[in-house]
Parts: C-alpha cells; sequence; structure tokens
C-alpha cells in the first residue's frame, strides 16, 4: 500500500532514537569514578531496565494510579542501590543518577535522518517517557521533535491502545495519516493493529552484545532498516 497519506512520524525513543543502555553505563562510571564507588555499572544498567516493564505494568493493570516514568525510574533505582550494597547517596545525588536517563545519546544516524524527515513529516514522541524527560533529552541530544507526545499526555503506557490513539488525536489526525518508527516488533505489532503504518529499524546492540530480541522484523512492515537515515530514503526525504 502507498505512504502517501502518512502526515507525520511517531517515534518510539529509548533504543530506536538514543542509545540507552551505552549512555546510562557511562554515566553510572563517572559517577562511581567521582564518588569512589566501585559497582558492576553494566549489570547495574540491565538491572534496572529489566524493572522498567514490571513498574508500568503495576501502572497498565490500574493496580496503581498514574506515576511518570521518572517516578518509576526513581523507585527502581533505590531498590537497586540497596541490591547493589551501594551507601551513603544522599537524594540530590539519586535524583543525578536518575536522570541520567534525560541526558541518553543519540544513535550516530538519528539527528541527521530526523533532520531529513522533518521537512516532510510531523515528528513527534510516541515514548514512555514523561513530558519532562523527552524535552531535557531533546535539548541534550539535539532531536528535533516538533510534538512531545507519548504516555504522559495520554496518561497510558504502550501498549494500551490511548497511547497511540491519543497521539494521533493530538494532531487532529486519523491513525492511518501516523507511522510509528521502532525497533521494537511489539510495539509496532500494538499500532499497526490500530491503523498505524509501521517502520521498524534494527538496533542490534539496544541490549547490548547478548541482545536476543528484536534483531529482525518479525513481520511485513511498511519500512524494513537499521538506521533513521535509511528510513529518510524510504520516505524520499
Amino acid at each position: 500500500m502507498s505512504l502517501d497519506k502518512v502526515k507525520s512520524l511517531h517515534f518510539d525513543v529509548f533504543g530506536t532514537v538514543v542509545d540507552w543502555r551505552s549512555s546510562v553505563i557511562s554515566e553510572l562510571q563517572k559517577f562511581g569514578k567521582d564518588k569512589g564507588i566501585e559497582a558492576d555499572w553494566s549489570q547495574f544498567t540491565d538491572d534496572w531496565r529489566s524493572l522498567y516493564q514490571p513498574s508500568m505494568d503495576a501502572v497498565r493493570k490500574g493496580d496503581r494510579e498514574w506515576r511518570p516514568l521518572d517516578t518509576l525510574h526513581r523507585e527502581s533505582l533505590i531498590t537497586l542501590i540497596s541490591r547493589h550494597n551501594i551507601s551513603g547517596l544522599n537524594e540530590e545525588e539519586i535524583d543525578h543518577l536518575n536522570k541520567a536517563w534525560h541526558r541518553l545519546n543519540p544513535w550516530p544516524d538519528t539527528v541527521e535522518g530526523l533532520t531529513r524527515l522533518r521537512t516532510k513529516y510531523i515528528l513527534a514522541t510516541l515514548s514512555n517517557g514523561n513530558v519532562s524527560l523527552l524535552v531535557n533529552m531533546a535539548k541534550n541530544a539535539g532531536l528535533p521533535w516538533d510534538a512531545v507526545l507519548g504516555a504522559e499526555p495520554n496518561q497510558a503506557y504502550k501498549p494500551l491502545p490511548r497511547c497511540y490513539l491519543g497521539n494521533a488525536s493530538y494532531l487532529d489526525l486519523e491513525p492511518h495519516e501516523c507511522m510509528l518508527v521502532a525497533a521494537h516488533n511489539d510495539d509496532l505489532a500494538a499500532a499497526r493493529t490500530l491503523g498505524y503504518r509501521t517502520a521498524f529499524i534494527c538496533r542490534p546492540t539496544e541490549y547490548g552484545p547478548n541482545q536476543v530480541n528484536d534483531k529482525n522484523a518479525e513481520s511485513d512492515w511498511d519500512i524494513v532498516t537499521t538506521s533513521m537515515t535509511d528510513v529518510a530514503d524510504a520516505l524520499g526525504c
């Protein structure tokens, strides 16, 4: 099918647009060196990310009231500080560590690809990150968003339909006029079910050298690429 009706591109951010794992590891290593704290920061980062989905599940299921991702990340961080036997951190230091997620670096192809895509399409986030996190990340990484949307404005974490449908509604668009760009097959599947067009970017090192999931496209997505610049090529930007 033609992609001529697509007017807006909606982006998963963690893993698709930014390299969260390497960025967080680097932040934690610098903090540890500055504070004289020894820890396996790569494992700490992986453990932190492993709590990501479980922390949102309780909100998705209605077991907890809405909480932004910053709050969930901080709760998980406190759990891991104890689990990794790290002591002596004050509240300001914990907040600084938690905001490592605000300072993630883009993949090398991201900014060029987004800049090209913005010449033709509206660019919006469709992320589980809260608004302040995404805005700060954009300022840090030079991400040229037209709109910062996703979980917090819609009060719903992906893959709940309200997150995707709300994004389209905020821009006064129908789902078929939107395309989700993501490195995660399950995210794309949820969006396509609701009428979105889809673009898969393979990020085979998102989770490090031993990544298992999302190393290949698992369906016939509208676009399948290995970079943001390839998405721009495919869409004639």
